[in-house]
């Protein structure tokens, strides 16, 4: 049993990933501010049900599986309450024993800004993406570098850091021939947001920890994620990740499927052929699984490009379209002035071979997950908002 750190554990990954690390018999603690719940309310953004806090979702977990997740309700922009995950100072909100078991063997690094849109929404959201994602970073690796040196991260990264270069995009790392003499170097990068330029800089944090203290590190350039259900979330309904259908917080393939059920055209952004790779909520939580099974090495920056397929926009809206219509649900598509500074037609081709080759199973897009996706979004078809969907938010 290893003893797993989640930082983020409340959002729409991190929950999901407690679950999973928990029902396979490890210790598992989540780390919170609840920047998204409180941003959700702030922005009034949509979100499709609510979720009971993560002490109540600990306690019933505790009480349905008889296991334990604890939680620590932090801010982590603070490096003495980052530097107490790994000095055994931390207090748990909620703990069966109050017990502190050590340093741990794995931290998984949620503990973000996540979206794009909100770091443009104005200079003050922007400010924040910057100074919270990189100090928590800075923070947890100088912690790692005082506490843990043999912890495994696992963080988060996204493949827009990439852009949509002319070349494929391999995984992370690139060999580079100049004037007759060879290197090796990260990936030219080219995030088209304050965030994805934000996690540019994450990469590179960790990179030269990785380069001076030895430090390990995974780094999951992931796709944009669609999806409710995990096989944890059935046990129980208040086990439901939070699920945003509006413009800031919510993924393309959630937001279409629910501009389906309201009856709401759904917003291609210009020409529509912007073309990104996409993975199921379930292989977010196989990626990271198969990471902590397999850990990168001491002085090692490992990059996965977190992908199972690519899509265009225009190739999402007619999947949408094509099973919204067999649900009844009359889906019209809405060609919109692009609000992002972005091509709208482009070469892309990553390589994402690296996780298939430590064991994760795709799960593809088929018409049978969208149909699942409609069914709980149609369950709570009266409390979706129209005028939280599009706001236009422009790059």
């Amino acid at each position: 049993m290893s003893h797993i750190l989640i930082l983020g554990g409340d959002g729409y990954l991190g929950w999901p990933t407690a679950m999973y690390f928990s029902i396979r018999g490890h210790e598992v603690t989540v780390v919170d501010n609840y920047f998204r719940r409180n941003a959700c309310k702030e922005m009034d953004t949509g979100m499709l049900y609510s979720v009971p806090s993560l002490t109540d979702r600990s306690n019933t977990w505790y009480e349905r599986t008889g296991k334990e997740i604890k939680v620590v309700i932090s801010d982590l922009n603070d490096p003495e309450s980052m530097r107490k995950l790994f000095n055994g100072k931390v207090n748990y909100d909620w703990s069966k024993d109050k017990k502190y078991t050590g340093i741990p063997e794995t931290v998984v690094h949620y503990a973000e800004q996540p979206s794009a849109p909100y770091s443009l929404i104005n200079y003050k959201c922007a400010d924040f993406t910057l100074m919270n994602n990189l100090r928590v970073t800075n923070n947890l690796m100088w912690a790692l570098r005082d506490y843990a040196r043999e912890t495994h991260v696992i963080k988060l990264g996204t493949m827009g850091e990439y852009g949509t270069p002319n070349i494929d995009i391999e995984e992370g790392w690139i060999e580079i021939k100049h004037k007759n003499r060879k290197d090796k170097f990260l990936f030219p990068r080219q995030g088209s947001s304050i965030y994805h330029t934000s996690k540019i800089m994450d990469t590179d944090l960790l990179w030269l920890g990785v380069r001076i203290w030895n430090l390990r590190v995974t780094d999951l350039m992931q796709g944009p994620v669609y999806g409710i259900e995990t096989e944890e979330t059935k046990i129980d309904k208040d086990f439901q990740t939070i699920f945003n259908y509006d413009e800031i917080f919510g993924t393309i393939i959630n937001r279409f499927i629910t501009q389906a059920v309201a009856g709401y055209p759904l917003t291609v952004y210009g020409k529509g052929g912007q073309t990104r790779g996409y993975l199921n909520i379930k292989d977010t939580l196989q990626c990271v699984y198969k990471s902590f099974l397999s850990p990168a090495k001491s002085g090692e920056l490992r990059i996965f490009n977190q992908i199972v397929e690519t899509f265009s926009v225009n190739e999402l809206a007619k999947k949408i379209l094509k099973v919204g219509n067999d649900r009844n649900h009359n889906v019209k598509i809405d060609h919109i002035s692009n609000p992002r500074k972005e091509s709208e037609s482009h070469y892309y081709n990553p390589i994402y071979q690296g996780l298939l080759d430590i064991g994760v199973k795709p799960n593809y897009l088929t018409e049978d997950v969208i149909n699942s996706i409609f069914k709980i979004v149609e369950e709570h078809s009266k409390k979706i908002r129209k005028d939280v969907i599009y706001r236009g938010i422009k790059w």
